[in-house]
């Protein structure tokens, strides 16, 4: 679903490991952005021209054949462009410049750019600051037209064509580590692109309510899949807000939430947001479907499946509507499906990679284009109470992805028993306001223990909590030990089946949040 937006900047992805921060970044300067693949993006640009462009960073060498680029269009388009790294290299090399492989010459880490002549992307900055610089190949000849801006160590770290409107960077102004990039981001929107900067989620709540109503119509009704999570719960409050009482809210208990979630969560959707809700029992076909399967993608599409033929049937029972409400986010989407151009799949969703084909409900998706820090304050703008917009993430495939291996009805009684220990500890503590997510993982794996004289082989439990602001990059959380002890001790001498706890210390990457 879209919605109107009257400026658009479009992030030309070539496989960056920063392209998801360059888009927080856009948007946190109140401009709409999205991320496309470079290999597509010709076709958008020319049946939606944006206001502006920015041509990621890439793992790649403009100086290999086979390398990334664009077709000659794009550069003639005559749209504000901006290019990062790769980007900037992409553009000398294609426009008539020269690049040179960097040999033994690379440059990684914090450096000092010295700027040499103040243009509209460096217009405000003082005379040298910091940067982050992540390359091997370098910019050794300029194109025609274009002017040197800054250096860095004898290096071309900026240059520009301000007739053509087009820059480019050596440097990263999207990380933390060039701090005045946020500065120069803005001048490029703002200045370079002309945006107003005026996307602010108040003004994504009054654009969504118009655009589903028009979608739906004035007689026309949807079903919502609930899953208790803030993204499905602000999805139908918006909905609910655009359509009113013609849209029904279906909270499955597919046999894998956690310890009394599906009591808890119906009641409070009922009395607190006054949603209509149905709330049906399907765990036995969920826990069926699921009997011996070990593969995370399998149990995903297995999952995804399932969910729809649940709300086909309930659908029969509701007159058929012809919608279906789902809170699918950006990220769900960027990681479900090649959008980064040349980045790999990383894992299904279960609301969008892993839906079936044969879907019979239009999809209304009113989250689609939003990261999670986003959504929060959307449902902040629709009055929602801190317990619903600050509720820890949970995954649509519920406790099935949190059972590494097979699922089955012994294995999830343990798990949620060791989950419900930890995440009321973590209350106790006060710092499930401050942890992205928190929850326990069970292993395949059996180790040796000693409880009172005897020798024990059970269960190992991992504890991971992260902490994150959209979920597209997670930190493990450094929390007191004596949180960690009591987490422990407590699921080894309360919940049987389970000898010993680790905890996980990855972060995100090379991890991901879930551990399937």
């Amino acid at each position: 679903m879209s919605y109107i937006k009257r400026e658009t900047v479009l992030i030309l992805d070539f496989g960056s490991q920063y392209t998801q921060l360059i888009a927080r970044r856009v948007r946190e300067l109140s401009v709409y952005c999205e991320i496309v693949p470079y290999l597509s993006a010709w076709d958008r640009i020319r049946t939606e021209p944006p206001a502006g462009l920015i041509l990621s960073g890439g793992p790649d060498s403009v100086c290999r054949p086979s390398s990334p680029s664009l077709p000659r269009e794009v550069f003639d388009a005559g749209i504000p462009t901006l290019g990062i790294c790769y980007g900037l290299q992409l553009l000398a090399h294609s426009l008539g410049g020269r690049v040179a492989s960097g040999g033994e010459r690379r440059e990684y880490g914090p450096a000092l750019v010295d700027v040499r002549a103040a243009d509209t992307l460096l217009e405000g900055l003082p005379s040298s600051f910091q940067a982050w610089m992540s390359h091997g190949d370098r910019v050794a000849e300029l194109p025609p037209g274009f002017r040197l801006t800054a250096e860095s160590g004898g290096l071309i770290a900026a240059a520009g064509d301000e007739e053509r409107k087009i820059w480019g960077l050596q440097f990263h102004p999207e990380v933390a580590h060039t701090p005045l990039g946020i500065d120069i981001l803005a001048n490029f929107v703002t200045r370079a692109c002309g945006c107003s900067r005026d996307w602010t989620m108040s003004a994504f709540v009054e654009s969504a309510v118009a655009s589903i109503a028009d979608r739906i119509g004035p007689e026309g009704s949807a079903i919502c899949g609930l899953s208790g999570g803030v993204d499905s719960t602000v999805a139908a409050t918006l909905v609910h807000r655009a359509i009113g009482d013609r849209l029904t809210c279906v909270f499955v208990d597919n046999g894998l939430l956690r310890k009394d979630e599906f009591a808890s969560v119906l009641e409070m959707y009922r009395d607190s947001l006054h949603l209509k809700v149905v709330g049906v029992d399907a765990s036995a076909r969920f826990l069926s479907r699921l009997e011996g399967v070990e593969d995370p993608e399998t149990k995903r599409r297995i999952i995804g499946e399932e969910f729809i033929r649940v709300f086909e049937a309930q659908a029969l029972e509701l007159g058929k509507p012809p919608f279906l409400v789902q809170g699918t986010l950006y990220p769900d989407v960027i990681e479900s499906t090649s959008v980064r151009g040349p980045s790999a799949v990383i894992k299904s969703h279960h609301n969008v990679g892993g839906l079936p084909e044969d879907v019979n409900f239009e999809l209304v998706e009113p989250l689609r284009e939003l990261f999670k820090d986003e959504v929060r304050r959307v449902g902040e703008e629709l009055g929602m109470a801190p317990r619903f917009v600050r509720r820890h993430p949970f995954p649509g495939p519920g406790l099935a992805v949190r059972i590494l291996g097979a699922v089955n009805p012994a294995r999830l009684a343990v798990l949620r028993e060791a989950d419900a220990i930890a995440l009321e500890e973590i209350e106790k503590e006060g710092l499930a306001d401050e942890l992205w997510q928190a929850f326990v993982v069970l292993l395949p794996i059996r180790t040796v223990g000693v409880m009172g004289d005897d020798r024990t082989y059970e269960n190992v439990a991992a504890l991971r909590l992260v902490t994150s602001t959209d979920g597209m990059t997670a930190d493990w959380a450094r929390v007191p030990y004596g949180l960690l002890e009591r987490i422990s001790a407590r699921i080894v001498n309360e919940v049987r089946g389970v000898n010993r706890v680790v905890y996980d210390i990855t972060s995100k990457p090379p991890g991901t949040i879930e551990w399937e």
